[in-house]
């Protein structure tokens, strides 16, 4: 049986980050320590197999009063297929912390269907959004 737990104990913070760094498209050769740093000051909910090994992990960005940003979602391509995703995303969003809040936002390239079953849709007000978007944040050499 999968566990899913937010206790920053058992995260196997090598794993998280060597998935964000090669395999994710959003983070792309970010350097561990801040990787570690974004899980020190989030809400980090790790998915375990029977065996203990880290098969996910979803990590939450909130004030746990208002607002919640939900970023890094990812499930190891051994443990797909088998609906971790999706109890995933029931147990971030009935955390005790993430209730009655006025905003939850995430960005996504691919996995619009999965959150669109949690409520997410597309922005009802975009001219209020504004971002600074960083194209190399973390100095990978891009090839010319």
């Amino acid at each position: 049986m999968f566990t899913i737990s937010t206790d920053p104990a058992r995260l196997d913070v090598a794993v998280i980050h060597r998935y964000l760094t090669e395999d994710s498209y959003w983070a792309c050769g970010i350097p561990l320590e801040t990787v570690q740093r974004a899980i020190a000051n989030s809400l980090n909910f790790g998915v375990y197999a029977p065996d203990g090994r880290q098969a996910g992990f979803a990590r939450v960005v909130t004030d746990r009063a208002t607002f919640a940003w939900l970023c890094d979602v990812f499930i190891l391509p051994e443990f797909r297929g088998q609906g971790l995703s999706k109890q995933l995303m029931q147990t971030v969003w009935s955390h005790p912390d993430l209730q009655n809040q006025r905003r939850h936002l995430l960005a996504t390239l691919d996995a619009h269907g999965l959150y669109r079953q949690f409520g997410f849709q597309e922005l009802a007000a975009p001219e209020r959004y504004l971002e600074v978007r960083r194209a190399n944040p973390y100095g990978i050499p891009t090839a010319n």
